[in-house]
C-alpha cells in the first residue's frame, strides 16, 4: 500500500512538471493589434511584428522587404514566408535570410529557405528553423542570442524582363519553447536590441529635429528573461522530492516487523 501511494506521488509530481516544459512560447498578438501591411526597405526601417502576427506588404520583384520581430533565450524561433508571384513571370528564385542584433546571419538548422519559383507558378513558400536563442555565448561565437532579429526577404538575379513586377509578400515568425535541456549558465547584461541605449520611443516623438531614431523598440510580451528562469528549476525541486520519496518507501521496505530474529511471532 505504501508502495502504491510513492508510486501515485511521483507519476503526479511529473505529470505536473511536464505539463509547463511542452507549452508553446509564441504569444498570440493582442486584440485589436492591426497586422502590419508594408515592409522595410533596410534594417534600420524593418517593420517591427510580434511574435505569431501575420505581417504582409505589396512590394516590386527586386526590392528587399525586412522586418523585425523579439526572441528570447530558450526559444526556438521559425520564420515563414510567402510570395504571391504576377500571372505571367520567368523562373525566379527567392530567399528568406534571418539576422539578429548584431546583423550576423543566423544559419538555419532546416527549412526551404531557398526555392525557384518555375515560370506561370502562383506562389512560391519558404521556411527558416533558427537554432535555439541561448542566454549567454562566447564573443567570438555565432550562436544567437536574446534581441532583436530581422527577416530579409528579396528574389535573387532576377531576369531584366521580371523587375518592377508587383509582387505580394506575406511573413510570420513563431517561437517554440524548448524547456531547461536548453538552458546555459550565465546571461546578458541587456538583450541586442539595436537602439536602446540611443533613444526611447518617448525621446524620439518628442524630438522635432527628426534626427533621433529608435531602431527596435518591441520586446516578448513577458519582457525580457534573459536565461534567468527554466524548467530546470521544476525538476530540481522535483528530483528532491522524488528522493525523499524513495528514502521514505526503501525504509518502509526494510525495516521489518521489529522483532529479533529466531523469536516466533506471540512469543
Amino acid at each position: 500500500m505504501r508502495i502504491a501511494t510513492v508510486t501515485g506521488a511521483a507519476l503526479l509530481a511529473l505529470g505536473l512538471a511536464a505539463g509547463p516544459a511542452a507549452a508553446d512560447s509564441s504569444p498570440s498578438p493582442a486584440a485589436g493589434s492591426p497586422a502590419p501591411s508594408s515592409a522595410g526597405t533596410s534594417f534600420r526601417t524593418a517593420t517591427e511584428i510580434e511574435q505569431g502576427q501575420r505581417a504582409t506588404a505589396d512590394a516590386s520583384a527586386g526590392d528587399y522587404l525586412y522586418w523585425s520581430f523579439p526572441a528570447d533565450a530558450g526559444q526556438r524561433p521559425t520564420v515563414r514566408a510567402t510570395v504571391k508571384l504576377p500571372d505571367t513571370h520567368a523562373s525566379q528564385t527567392w530567399q528568406v535570410d534571418v539576422y539578429d542584433g548584431l546583423r550576423r546571419r543566423q544559419a538555419c538548422q532546416y527549412g526551404a529557405q531557398t526555392r525557384t519559383a518555375a515560370a506561370g507558378t502562383s506562389s512560391v513558400e519558404l521556411a527558416c528553423v533558427l537554432r535555439t536563442v541561448r542566454a549567454w555565448s562566447e564573443p567570438w561565437a555565432n550562436d544567437p542570442l536574446p534581441g532583436t532579429y530581422y527577416v530579409r526577404l528579396t528574389a535573387l538575379d532576377l531576369p531584366a524582363a521580371d523587375l518592377g513586377l508587383p509582387v505580394g509578400a506575406e511573413v510570420r515568425a513563431d517561437a517554440k519553447d524548448m524547456g531547461g535541456a536548453a538552458a546555459v549558465d550565465g546571461s546578458l547584461s541587456e538583450p541586442l536590441v539595436p537602439g536602446i541605449a540611443v533613444t526611447s520611443r518617448q525621446d524620439a516623438a518628442d524630438d522635432d529635429s527628426g534626427d533621433s531614431a529608435v531602431l527596435s523598440a518591441i520586446e516578448p510580451e513577458d519582457g525580457w528573461s534573459s536565461g534567468w528562469w527554466s524548467d530546470r528549476w521544476v525538476w530540481t525541486g522535483i528530483g528532491g522530492v522524488l528522493a525523499a520519496l524513495a528514502g521514505i518507501g526503501g525504509y518502509a521496505l526494510t525495516r521489518g516487523s521489529g522483532r529479533p530474529r529466531g523469536v516466533p511471532p506471540g512469543a
